[in-house]
């Protein structure tokens, strides 16, 4: 069955990307020719768990750290179940801690996690300071550690308001005091190189497709000697970390994305942040009250947020995807009222604000004229929205 696309102009890669077709080529011959599971000690289990360990060597040398450090999940969410809740979990078997601390502007994978281990667990939650940028500052995780602090999550960069945070300060933070340092860097793995030899950093979650790998795919880096407790339990895959049969042609596709991204990252990034600027730049001028979300210099290369003042982000995106354009916003409709997100929240921004985000993210795929051609419909569509609410 299939369906037209109404958006010809797609500006959403911060969602998810299209899988490149290096990566597809790749995982073509795992789903009908070299289909073996990857535990069966014959030669066609041979083969496939040749190829992940082929991938996991690949994603090692990305990364700079162990094969046996690379964890394979089904996605980033996965990822941050295991590093939050089996980090957790650990800390309080181990040294009988208690205490979680991450940031208020966290993915709902880390977010919801940590809320869970604190209503049904029985965890104590603690939310650090954010400034106005949603910016997470070393100095304020350092006022918070305690000996009975169990785990410290803060995500590399942001995938609503695109904002980077410090990582290798708040790690450094975090080592000092032996406390394991996690965070979600979903987002980031695709545009920020990341050497884990020298980053004090003991759990990086990922995901292959924000970086033009499938969905369905991710990894979680465990330092050697950070304490982890499995959270899917069954065979011993993963190190005994993370049961289950593996995904062979994913693994692979996941470890040529991640490749095919360290080697274009440099490539790209100027470009990106040259197109980033200058539609950002014109939208603060071209629309009346809008307001950047994020950090104006810190922030993803390809990252571009927004909140327009007396505007529902929701009928926004209505609007811009009827005139051929898909983005996103940092608002949800919840049972039919709309409410800003946590991370736009976190910002404190005045209601009348907060309702009215919207998120623009790039790629090297995207094209000049279809920037100007966006940048071209967005003053009309504010305003007709503004409109709508009278």
């Amino acid at each position: 069955m299939k369906s037209e696309l109404i958006s010809h102009s797609y500006l959403d890669y911060a969602a998810t990307t299209p899988v490149s077709q290096e990566v597809a080529a790749a995982m073509q011959p795992y789903f009908s020719q070299m289909y073996g599971n990857p535990s069966s000690i014959h030669q066609y289990g041979q083969q496939a768990d040749s190829a992940i360990e082929e991938a996991r060597l690949v994603m090692a040398a990305i990364f700079k750290v162990t094969p046996k450090e690379v964890i394979f999940t089904s996605c980033g969410s996965e990822s941050d179940n295991l590093a939050l809740r089996g980090a957790a979990l650990a800390a309080r078997e181990q040294r009988n801690a208690s205490h979680i601390l991450t940031s208020p502007v966290e993915h709902p994978a880390v977010s919801r996690t940590a809320e869970q281990l604190a209503r049904l667990f029985g965890f104590e939650l603690e939310m650090l300071p954010v400034d106005e940028f949603g910016r997470v500052r070393a100095v304020d995780v350092a006022a918070r550690l305690r000996p009975e602090t169990a785990v410290v999550s803060v995500m590399a960069a942001n995938n609503e308001i695109g904002t980077i945070n410090p990582v290798d300060q708040i790690g450094a933070v975090c080592r000092q005091a032996g406390i394991p340092f996690h965070t979600d860097a979903v987002q980031a793995a695709a545009h920020i190189a990341m050497d884990l030899s020298s980053l004090p950093i003991d759990l990086v979650s990922l995901g292959a497709h924000k970086l033009y790998g499938p969905k369905g795919i991710g990894a979680l880096i465990v330092r050697e000697g950070t304490p982890l407790l499995p959270v899917q339990t069954g065979g011993g895959q993963e190190h005994g970390l993370r049961a289950g049969t593996s995904n062979t042609p994913y693994i692979v596709g996941q470890a040529v994305a991640f490749q095919q991204a360290a080697l274009q990252r440099e490539q790209h990034r100027g470009k990106l942040i040259e197109m980033r600027d200058h539609l950002i730049r014109t939208v603060l001028e071209t629309v009346p009250h809008s307001q950047l979300t994020g950090h104006p210099q810190e922030r993803l290369p390809n990252h571009a947020s927004f909140v327009f003042k007396g505007v529902d982000g929701n009928q926004l995106l209505m609007v811009l995807d009827g005139r051929g354009f898909a983005c996103s916003s940092g608002s949800a409709c919840k049972t039919g009222s709309p409410e800003p997100s946590a991370v736009i929240k976190a910002l404190g921004l005045a209601p009348q604000w907060a309702l009215g985000s919207l998120r623009v993210t790039l790629s090297h795929l995207t094209t000049e004229e279809e920037i100007e051609a966006f940048l071209n419909t967005l003053p009309d569509a504010v305003h007709r929205v503004r409109m709508l609410r009278g």
